[in-house]
């Protein structure tokens, strides 16, 4: 596949902060640890080490070998399971939702750049051993965000009652899903395949959190990657001590208030804390815990306890409390010897308020790394875009932008007014030289008449620009169509997209190709054309 590569803020589809991130603006130097650099890993590498306890590698590894014991893996990956032991080995790490079947297609760009900074890490630095990690959220309640997929411009979604951690879902109901889902795929052989790897996930395991896990470890296991499932009591076990700090003294709640203060300054706010950031999980139950009247609560329930008691039942059954949003980043540094946590622009927006946080329990801060990002193009719509003499700048404009400019560029007829607008402000340069020399009273009657005679040509350029677009409307058509094939819901390709549809044009090749073709530590967003 060809290469071309476009900045992310010329993109228009990413924000504010992710763009100063990526600019390494001084004002965010404070809300993070590392740059992702390649030489700024070693010294990540050295503060990680100081903080590992060589138990906790024990504990980690034999609760991986416990998730894996029915899987039929690879060989690296089992290799790189046992590698954790030694203290010479740290994860790269993402995280993600148990979206049904992937959900949107960069789900696979999330992982492939966790296993592509993993190798070249390993090159850079050959003593050490990179893991690269796929945290599940299996411990997510937010059926509603993760029930669906799309699929050629149709919603394929999963209808059924949910309450509780999402992990645990049994996987009822996804028979209809798979019987809908094979009537649109057809029956090539790489539709065939798509049809076995769903079948094999969701129809013949129990769970959600099982049937993600082996999924995924079918897409990339030949690359090593470990799956890591949190909602497990020997790794909450290790986390307790932080649990119970949280439920004593509020320290998310406090850190995190106070490094929202200094970031809105500049940037919107992802996510408020809460005094206790905790849920209390059971059986189809996640409900946060709340301190009220001296007592602890679990909300919408009857269950409560004193102090000694909430403690005491902490390190009885670990596994019932789960981390939200703002102290799940801490757990999972607590529990895995990571570097480095790959997210999307949404993820990284909170990450950015938990630097203090992490300082006042005193677990390091990962690097922080943006995801990579990809447009595909098929052979055929490489074409089109040559034929139309469509850039791939150009494709990324808003839908108004995009047409005005083509339209523009293929006219016969001169829309650009400017030249006009200039002559005409040039004119009125001297009639308010003239005003400043006779009467001052009168520059307001030669503003007010500039101000309408520009509005009246830009009017004029406006009509004679949709009367352009209406003569050219053939051209202008195939251009929005090949815009909307690759920004279906005027949305990135990559967030609305599945994966299972570009399977179908590539096949085996399309990992393949994003394994060749990722470059991490890049900074760009990556266009691919078969």
């Amino acid at each position: 596949m060809k290469q071309d590569f476009i900045s992310f803020q010329d993109t228009g589809y990413f924000s504010k902060l992710v763009c100063n991130y990526l600019n390494e603006d001084i004002e965010l130097q404070q809300f993070y640890n590392r740059f992702p650099k390649l030489e700024n890993f070693q010294d990540q590498i050295k503060e990680k080490s100081e903080s590992v306890q060589a138990e906790s590698r024990t504990v980690l590894v034999e609760a991986l070998k416990k998730q894996y014991r029915n899987i039929d893996t690879s060989k690296v990956t089992l290799q790189n399971i046992e590698a954790l032991k030694a203290d010479n080995a740290f994860t790269i790490t993402t995280g993600h939702q148990l979206n049904l079947f992937t959900g949107p297609l960069y789900f696979l760009y999330k992982i492939v750049s966790v296993i592509n900074l993993s190798i070249e890490l390993k090159q850079q630095y050959p003593d050490y051993n990179f893991v690269p990690v796929y945290w599940m959220a299996t411990e997510d309640h937010d059926f509603e965000e993760i029930n669906y997929f799309n699929f050629k411009g149709k919603k394929v979604t999963w209808h059924r009652d949910s309450s509780g951690a999402v992990g645990e879902l049994s996987n009822d109901g996804l028979e209809e899903v798979f019987e809908l889902f094979s009537k649109e795929l057809g029956n090539s052989k790489n539709a065939e395949y798509l049809k076995t790897l769903f079948k094999k996930s969701y129809l013949e395991h129990a769970n959600l959190a099982d049937a993600t896990r082996f999924l995924a470890n079918e897409l990339f296991k030949d690359y090593g990657l470990v799956i890591v499932d949190a909602n497990d009591s020997d790794l909450k076990k290790q986390f307790s001590p932080f649990i119970e700090n949280e439920l004593i003294n509020k320290t998310s709640f406090n850190s995190v208030s106070e490094t929202n203060k200094a970031l809105s300054k500049a940037y919107t706010i992802q996510v408020n804390p809460r005094e206790i950031n905790l849920f209390y999980l059971k059986e189809n139950m996640r409900e946060r815990i709340v301190f009220e009247d001296n007592v602890y609560k679990v909300n919408n329930t009857n269950i409560s306890w004193s102090k000694y008691e909430v403690l005491k039942h902490l390190y009885e059954a670990p596994e019932r409390f789960s981390p939200n949003v703002i102290m799940r980043p801490l757990y999972q540094e607590v529990v895995l010897p990571n570097l480095c946590y790959i997210g999307g622009g949404g993820e990284l927006a909170y990450w950015f308020q938990l630097k203090d946080f992490f300082s006042k329990v005193e677990v390091p801060f990962p690097i922080l790394l943006l995801r990579n990002s990809v447009l595909i193009e098929t052979k055929q719509q490489a074409d089109k875009l040559k034929k139309l003499n469509i850039s791939n700048k150009d494709i990324f404009l808003k839908r108004d932008a995009f047409i005005n400019k083509k339209v523009l560029e293929i006219s016969d007829v001169n829309i650009d007014f400017s030249s006009q607008k200039h002559h005409l402000k040039q004119q009125f340069e001297d009639l308010y030289k003239l005003a400043e020399q006779t009467d001052k009273s009168f520059l307001g009657a030669v503003k007010a008449q500039e101000v309408k005679q520009l509005k009246g040509i830009a009017n004029l350029e406006k009509r004679l620009l949709n009367a352009q677009k209406k003569k050219l409307a053939d051209q202008v058509s195939r251009m929005t169509d090949i815009q909307n094939e690759l920004f279906p819901n005027k949305n990135l390709q990559e967030r609305q997209a599945n994966f299972s549809e570009l399977y179908l044009e590539y096949g085996d090749q399309l990992i393949q190709q994003i394994i060749l073709n990722l470059q991490p530590l890049k900074g760009e967003f990556l266009v691919l054309k078969a």
